[in-house]
């Protein structure tokens, strides 16, 4: 009975860590996005993805359509969150939503990704903006 006892545990200590690596790890994000329309907005920006304490510099840009009036400069921060690799991060993110800013204010979004990856970020804005739109939004890892 013992064998099969240690035979176990070993075997659970061999899986162990090849699951761990698997694992999915948050992410934080830090982007500065410039953004500006009239019906159609445009938008796009830079940031960093700090994800198991290395740094992955990243582009941004989108296309709003539906009611866009306006322009506005956005430091959002963040999590991400379902990545399994970095790779995951990048792609093409949506995200339906309502916002406004006047000179300034609070702004947030929250994108999700075809690879599982959500990004919640939240920040001021600075500028004259009003959206009610779909948001389409590509990262690309620099």
């Amino acid at each position: 009975m013992s064998r099969i006892v240690r035979l176990t545990m070993v075997a659970l200590l061999a899986v162990l860590p090849a699951a761990s690596s698997l694992a999915q790890a948050p992410g934080y994000v830090r982007v500065k996005l410039v953004k500006a329309g009239l019906m159609v907005g445009t938008g796009g920006g830079t940031g960093v993805l700090t994800y198991r304490g290395r740094d992955y510099p990243f582009r941004v840009s989108g296309l709003s359509l539906g009611i866009t009036a306006g322009a506005s400069v956005n430091r959002l921060e963040g999590w991400a969150s379902g990545i399994r690799q970095v790779s995951d991060f990048a792609g093409s993110y949506s995200s339906v939503g309502a916002g406004g800013a006047f000179v300034g204010g609070m702004g947030g979004v929250r994108l999700g990704n075809e690879k599982g990856v959500t990004i919640a970020l939240q920040g001021p804005r600075a500028g004259m903006e009003f959206a009610a739109n779909l948001t389409r939004v590509t990262i690309s890892l620099k």
